[in-house]
């Protein structure tokens, strides 16, 4: 097969198959033709020593850690998906090492700075009402911005407080949410959603000026520009309210297990990087405060 059609396999099964977001067979298909301009457009032949050379150019390169860790599992994800294809007659993804990312903290809002945020807007025009409930239920739920912006008004169960989310994987879970997040999710609905409804709208819970689902783009705006409001609050776009939401959480004394859940990570490991923020942030507090610190 052509460089062309290997690709375009590749995609389909990364879509079909495997299941991944839009994001990450991008990213990949990025990845493999990368690889394969190394290679001059040959999959046989790819052995161990091409992949290392691969991936020391990239790091010759000035490429970041985080993207080398993706592009070597997205190194062994094509190689075994090859070999499983009949294209290579041994898998040498599986003598390649796990390049790890670096664990930075990530930033957080503090609690007032939270509150800030989350102020009630001074109109009810649909734009406004719009923006309070997403940052409300971005905050209440840690719901990632995909997430959000596939919720369906169908999705809010109002008589028990949560919300349906389809995660990673499409792998659904139900998520709750307080008071006032409902009460800004009921404004938005009642008066400010209708306003914008089109003949094509659908059963999309946000909606942009247009009348079609909001795109991850514009919840990005709408949290950079409430941030920008706020005094001391770091630049972040909807992950960083997810950050923020996990952290206060665990401050307030909920349980790892349960924090994961709502999150909705695979592995607890990816939820411990919020007891590493937490304590950070305890550690702060005490050189500051106490006299022998």
């Amino acid at each position: 097969m052509d460089r062309e059609e290997v690709v375009a396999e590749f995609g389909r099964y990364l879509r079909l198959e495997r299941d991944l977001s839009p994001h990450t067979v991008r990213a990949y298909l990025t990845d493999v033709s990368s690889l394969l301009d190394h290679t001059g457009g040959e999959v046989e032949g790819l052995d161990i020593g091409m992949l290392r050379e691969w991936l020391a150019g990239q790091h010759a390169a000035g490429k970041a850690r985080a993207t080398l860790a993706r592009r070597t599992a997205c190194a062994r994800t094509f190689t075994a998906y090859c070999h499983r294809r009949g294209w290579l007659q041994a898998d040498p993804g599986l003598l390649l090492g796990s390049a790890k990312s670096p664990r930075t903290l990530p930033s957080v809002l503090d609690q007032r700075q939270a509150e800030a945020v989350l102020a009630a807007p001074a109109t009810a025009e649909p734009k406004e009402l719009r923006d309070q409930a997403l940052l409300e239920l971005l905050y209440a739920t840690g719901v990632r911005v995909s997430e959000l912006c596939a919720l369906d008004v169908d999705d809010v169960d109002r008589e028990r407080n949560v919300v349906r989310v389809l995660g990673k994987g499409r792998k659904e879970r139900t998520v709750p949410f307080g008071m006032p997040a409902l009460r800004a999710l009921d404004r938005w609905c009642i008066h400010g959603r209708p306003l914008w409804m089109r003949a094509g709208t659908g059963p999309a819970l946000f909606l942009g000026v247009r009348g079609g689902r909001i795109d991850a783009g514009t919840v990005r705006r709408v949290v950079h520009a409430r941030l920008a409001q706020v005094e001391g609050a770091p630049d972040m776009g909807p992950h960083g309210l997810r950050h923020s939401a996990a952290t206060h959480l665990l401050e307030g004394g909920a349980d790892l297990r349960s924090v994961q859940e709502l999150l909705g990570h695979a592995s607890l490991n990816t939820t411990q990087i919020y007891t590493h923020v937490s304590i950070e942030r305890l550690r702060a507090a005490y050189r500051q405060a106490h006299p022998r610190a």
